[in-house]
């Protein structure tokens, strides 16, 4: 069965767009003086007199996108992905700020359709049809009439995520087309990045997470106030992925937020500073930067060419037995101290299936097993364990009890970095990206909206 977080990373998002707004107002003789800095090209008035109200309350839900319509239907289908994927654990005012997002998703996604068409490479349907099928197993690891299933169950469809789908697919298409083709990187550009990674050696990076929310001066104690908001959901157990694709206004956005592998001294000061008292796992935020507010979650960090040993290969023997249905604590207690005293006598892994035998304990073996993947507080114990020794037991009476016992141990080699071309084809999409964000923009400038 998917779990939620892998349906926001695999399907449930789309890149962030903004909505324009307009302040109109109108120029008389005595008009105020003129705002000055970032507003000064469009001569707003610091104190403008507005003419007419704008209520809030009232959601325009669909729109009409170059003659396409985007249907009420296709809003609340694709929000239906969203809020599985968080759990359903969305309040009714999120609800609604999310549901006006996906509307705003929708237009991006209906522009990045009709401009592939219109430069000839649409996604065809064998490869939406195709990557449909691809997540699903990847997804699901079952058939694609299983998540069709699981889509109509949640009241979304397979209709409205292949849409998604060919959003995406159709703008790879025009990106590989019409900007890919003027990018370039030149060799001394890809050299002297590697020889800053070099010179950096040792040195930690972070693999971090970022929602950012453009701010003005005018709006940033709302844009403060939704930042709140968002990292409240996060720390009930939203996506962070998901709301990084739904919400976050930097090009990271159609990555899930994802700004990779990078130093400290790459990021904004508050930033950085905020970045570097973290640990893995944690949430920050929201931080003020210029231009908004950045919402940070520190994936993890390693230092740079230099053997992780959370990347040793591990082979491993868990131990464990179970409680019957209506087992009581003190029964359990009892049988978690027999197990415990039973796991003390086995000498080596291969005394564990004969001695585990005495007591109906099970023995499963697995020789593939990277420390990164364990929760964290098995890592550090299993990297700090000797051949042949367990970890204390832990468990539940639903879950039963265990111990994991340590076989062997392939620790991992120093790397050397990334190759040349790989550097190269970094560089290269980091470009890619900060051009379609351009490209993007000017398709919202163009077009040609109604809402209904």
């Amino acid at each position: 069965m998917m779990s939620k977080l892998n349906i926001s990373r695999k399907a449930v998002s789309r890149t962030l767009g903004t909505t324009a707004m307009v302040v109109a107002a109108f120029a008389t003789a005595a008009a105020p003086v003129m705002a000055q800095g970032a507003n000064s090209p469009l001569n707003i008035p610091a104190n403008p007199q507005m003419f007419g109200t704008n209520d809030p309350n009232v959601r325009r839900a669909t729109a009409i996108v170059n003659g396409e319509i985007v249907t009420g239907t296709d809003v609340e289908q694709r929000l239906a992905l969203i809020l599985s994927a968080n759990g359903g654990k969305v309040d009714g005012e999120e609800k609604e700020r999310l549901r006006m997002q996906v509307l705003r998703n929708l237009i991006d996604e209906t522009l990045q359709i009709q401009e592939a068409k219109a430069a000839d490479v649409p996604a065809d349907d064998a490869q939406v049809d195709a990557t449909y099928e691809r997540v699903a197993t990847q997804n699901f690891g079952q058939t694609a009439e299983a998540m069709e299933k699981y889509l109509a169950r949640i009241g979304s469809s397979s209709s409205s995520l292949k849409r998604q789908i060919r959003g995406e697919l159709a703008w790879q298409n025009l990106l590989r087309r019409n900007v890919q083709p003027f990018v370039n990187v030149s060799d001394g550009e890809v050299q002297e990045m590697m020889q800053r990674l070099q010179a950096s050696k040792g040195t930690e990076e972070y693999r971090i997470g970022e929602i950012f929310l453009a701010a003005t001066d005018e709006n940033k104690a709302q844009v403060n106030a939704n930042a709140q908001k968002i990292v409240e959901q996060l720390k009930e157990g939203g996506s962070f992925v998901a709301y990084a694709r739904q919400y976050s206004e930097a090009s990271t956005a159609a990555v899930g937020g994802d700004l990779g592998w990078i130093r400290l001294a790459q990021l904004p000061a508050e930033l950085g500073a905020t970045a570097g008292t973290m640990a893995p796992g944690q949430l920050a935020g929201p931080v003020e930067i210029r231009g908004g507010f950045s919402i940070l979650y520190l994936i993890d960090k390693r230092q740079v060419l230099t053997a992780d040993p959370r990347d040793a290969l591990l082979s491993l023997k868990q131990i464990s037995i179970e409680f019957p249905k209506g087992t009581t604590n003190d029964v359990a207690t009892k049988r978690a101290a027999e197990f415990a005293a039973m796991v003390k006598t086995i000498k080596g892994c291969g005394d564990a299936d004969g001695q585990a035998s005495k007591i109906g304990a099970t023995v499963v073996a697995n020789d593939q097993i990277k420390a990164r993947d364990l929760p964290g507080a098995l890592q550090e114990t299993l990297l700090n364990l000797p051949v042949g020794q367990t970890t204390p037991p832990f468990g539940s009476i639903e879950e039963g009890v265990r111990v994991l016992m340590l076989c062997g141990r392939d620790d991992p080699q120093v790397s050397n970095g990334p190759s040349f071309d790989e550097l190269m084809a970094q560089i290269e999409d980091d470009r890619v990206n900060k051009r379609a964000q351009t490209y993007l923009r000017d398709l919202r400038r163009d077009a040609v909206i109604e809402y209904n």
